[in-house]
């Protein structure tokens, strides 16, 4: 399903991985925030790595978003880390992922996410297109190159396939328009979506994105997640410019809990393999 704004084709699927490839434009950067403790997968006494080091097949999930990052050759990665730092930069090492990485520290990491992504509003407000990005997903390539493919556009994506409740963040839609995007929706809709955690900017909602979480932060608002600030700019003024992408039968889970690692393992990776 495409909704008004939207103005990509199925042509991800009709020309393939390889030529897509020469669609994605260079400039094009992304952040990934990786600086939570990841609090509800540790055990009393007994904390928990960084969710972006949990590795599938042998593989982190940092080192699989940068390898996958590279092939799409976006031009570099900010990661905010905070968190057991020590341990990401060891990973990053370990993957020879410097210079492609650009490491900038959250030293409140114990504050809501809104602040590991206005630590990096210099990177948000350069002009350049950004891809903003959680560190705790596990997913079909297919899903972030769907989300780059073509160039100058606002893009975020939805999966009606996802079990209702109050955990993950949705997407919602009303006649074709996007009406609310949060975890507890007291509006009307006719579609609705989970949101696979990743949304894609061009400059100019980039630099206005920047400008709301200063806003949030300079009123004290620290200790919610960054999907608040991201609200005003998809229900705002830049709401018809987003391109609505439904990814709906592609695999993929945030893994929050314990019992996401072992869905992890079980069910999304042999999918993601096939």
């Amino acid at each position: 399903m495409r909704f008004a704004g939207s103005v990509i084709t199925d042509t991800w699927r009709d020309i393939g991985f390889q030529q897509l490839l020469q669609t994605v434009r260079e400039i094009m950067k992304a952040i990934i925030l990786a600086a939570g403790r990841g609090v509800r997968l540790s055990e009393p006494g007994k904390p928990h790595p960084p969710k972006s080091l949990l590795k599938f097949d042998g593989q982190s999930l940092l080192e699989r978003h940068i390898r996958l990052l590279q092939t799409l050759k976006v031009e570099g990665l900010t990661l905010v880390v905070g968190y057991q730092k020590e341990a990401i930069v060891s990973e990053l090492e370990r993957i020879d992922a410097f210079p492609f990485v650009e490491l900038v520290d959250n030293p409140d990491f114990t504050e809501g996410s809104i602040i590991s992504l206005w630590c990096a509003r210099e990177q948000m407000s350069t002009g350049d297109e950004i891809v903003v990005m959680d560190a705790d997903v596990l997913y079909h390539p297919d899903i972030l190159g769907q989300l780059i493919e073509g160039a100058n556009l606002d893009r975020i994506q939805y999966d009606r396939g996802f079990v209702p409740g109050d955990e993950p963040v949705k997407l919602c839609f009303a006649n074709g328009r996007i009406v609310e995007f949060r975890k507890r929706v007291t509006v009307s809709f006719d579609t609705v979506g989970e949101w696979p955690g990743f949304v894609r900017l061009s400059g100019d909602p980039a630099a206005t994105l920047a400008n709301t979480i200063q806003d949030f932060v300079e009123r004290g608002d620290r200790d919610v997640p960054y999907e608040d600030a991201l609200r005003h700019i998809l229900l705002g003024s830049h709401a018809e410019r987003f391109d609505y992408q439904d990814v709906t039968g592609l695999p993929w889970i945030e893994i929050d809990f314990p019992e996401d690692i072992a869905k992890a393992e079980q069910q999304i990776l042999p999918s993601i393999n096939t």
